[in-house]
């Protein structure tokens, strides 16, 4: 996982060097056609208005094998087993996520509240959100090269991006983590808006 300093311009999130002065990569995020008209680049300070903004990305995995391990036990008939424990990969990879994301809350100065509930958090009754290419927000898949550019995940944790921008292994998950305490999750599909 990694902060950085960004801004937005329009449907834009600008990735900004260290010392803010160069655009390292840039996110151009598609806007709802319908209802609030949200796009997550709403939720970064514009540059125009000359704030500092951060945002936050991570990719997380359960690790290499599992889909290996999953096959040798189809293989053998051993259908449910291979089934469960793909299944519990990707559940630890979003679990994982959830705690990074807690943290990486945290870190920012907006722990979750000492009495929190699991079902508050289950409601994502917090400050913050995380968004993940590939759902309604940021449909494009496309869209998480930028952050293998940025994070390079393949070196750090060996997750690498298919030639779909799958992730491999599959039981992974990777998001832009964002602070505005008025995010939320949003469809831009009108047709799901």
């Amino acid at each position: 996982y990694r902060f950085f300093r960004a801004g937005s311009e329009g449907n834009d999130i600008c990735i900004l060097s260290q010392d803010g002065e160069t655009d390292i990569e840039k996110f151009t995020l598609e806007r709802q056609s319908t209802g609030e008209g949200l796009c997550l680049a709403d939720y970064l300070h514009p540059f125009a208005t000359g704030e500092t903004d951060y945002i936050g990305m991570f990719v997380t995995t359960v690790g290499p094998g599992v889909r290996a391990l999953a096959e040798e036990w189809k293989d053998r008939g051993d259908y449910l087993g291979s089934h469960i424990m793909q299944i519990l990969a990707l559940e630890g990879a979003e679990g994982f996520a959830e705690l990074l994301h807690q943290r990486m809350r945290a870190m920012w100065g907006m722990p979750d509240q000492s009495d929190i509930s699991k079902q508050d958090l289950f409601k994502s009754a917090y400050t913050g959100r995380r968004f993940s290419f590939g759902y309604p927000a940021c449909p494009r898949l496309d869209d998480q090269a930028g952050m293998w550019r940025l994070l390079q995940p393949e070196k750090e944790i060996g997750v690498e991006l298919t030639e779909e921008f799958m992730m491999d292994p599959e039981g992974s998950v990777s998001a832009l983590v964002i602070h505005h305490p008025q995010a939320k999750y949003f469809s831009v599909n009108s047709a799901l808006a």
